[in-house]
């Protein structure tokens, strides 16, 4: 029995979605699926239909593409993710909006923590002011479609709605570990540090918020759980594990080894790193 993760399964490709079909059954394991599974309600149907008849729990975390407003659903913001998450349940799945799922399989007892939380444009250095981010991105030829296609009605701006979904996350996360450790499960990485993009590196101010950069200490994480790179790492902070677990666009992966080679362990993964506290460890 394990705890596996996997996120931009990007289903909008085709050749993602033929190899995310021929995943083999796992029946005694768990799937979180990290975001980006596609921009439509019926990319995550797909998605949710396959994963719900292979494993036997599946937890999901939306990404910046699932927000979208696309033509096929007209939704917007807070309505988009309504939607996704009534799918959601319809199959069993584990949303942001659902209690937490305690996981007694090895590695546990931790509790599966699933987070909505976005990004406030803070992930750039101290120098740029915020009304000045995307701009700053701009002149380094770095744009991002969430600038036209992630509405955060009825938030008058995305930093309110991540301030937003901060505030309702954090007393629940303070519920959860009193008597538990943690697995963190977001879209976007939780720290600054972990964006590590050298060809793009002005595309971190779409790609977190710093008011969750303690959240692996504060909140008694054994592992955090993270996407939206597409660069595949796995790094040691203060003896937690940080699993960037994308799959990508086609250009990312390998499709000779099919998706279940991308499928990262997150429990009950490898032993702690040895380092002192507050030491980085990337591998």
């Amino acid at each position: 029995m394990k705890l596996l993760a996997i996120s931009d399964l990007h289903l909008g490709h085709a050749a993602n979605r033929r190899a995310f079909l021929e995943l083999s059954p796992r029946p005694d394991d768990w799937l979180i699926i990290g975001g980006d599974v596609g921009e439509t309600l019926s990319h995550l149907a797909l998605a949710l239909e396959a994963a719900t008849r292979r494993f036997r729990r599946v937890l999901w975390v939306p990404g910046n593409h699932e927000l979208w407003t696309t033509r096929e659903d007209g939704l917007r913001g807070e309505d988009k993710y309504a939607a996704l998450v009534a799918l959601c349940r319809r199959y069993g799945v584990s949303t942001p909006e659902d209690p937490y799922p305690l996981w007694e399989g090895p590695g546990g007892p931790c509790r599966l923590a699933p987070l909505f939380i976005g990004y406030d444009y803070s992930f750039r250095p101290d120098g740029v002011p915020r009304q000045q981010a995307v701009a700053w991105a701009a002149e380094a030829g770095v744009r991002c479609l969430d600038e036209s296609a992630l509405h955060p009605d009825p938030h008058p701006t995305r930093e309110a709605w991540c301030e937003a979904r901060l505030r309702a996350t954090e007393p629940r996360l303070e519920d959860a570990c009193r008597d538990h450790t943690t697995v963190l499960v977001n879209h976007y990485p939780l720290r600054r540090d972990l964006v590590r993009i050298p060809r793009i590196p002005r595309f971190s101010i779409w790609c977190g918020t710093r008011r969750t950069e303690d959240w692996h200490v504060r909140y008694r994480a054994r592992v955090v759980v993270a996407g939206h790179l597409h660069l595949r790492t796995t790094d040691w902070i203060d003896g937690v594990r940080f699993e960037e677990v994308s799959l990508g666009y086609p250009r990312h992966w390998r499709r000779e080894r099919g998706v279940d080679a991308y499928l990262r362990e997150i429990l009950p993964g490898p032993e702690p790193a040895p380092s002192a506290p507050g030491t980085v460890v990337h591998r």
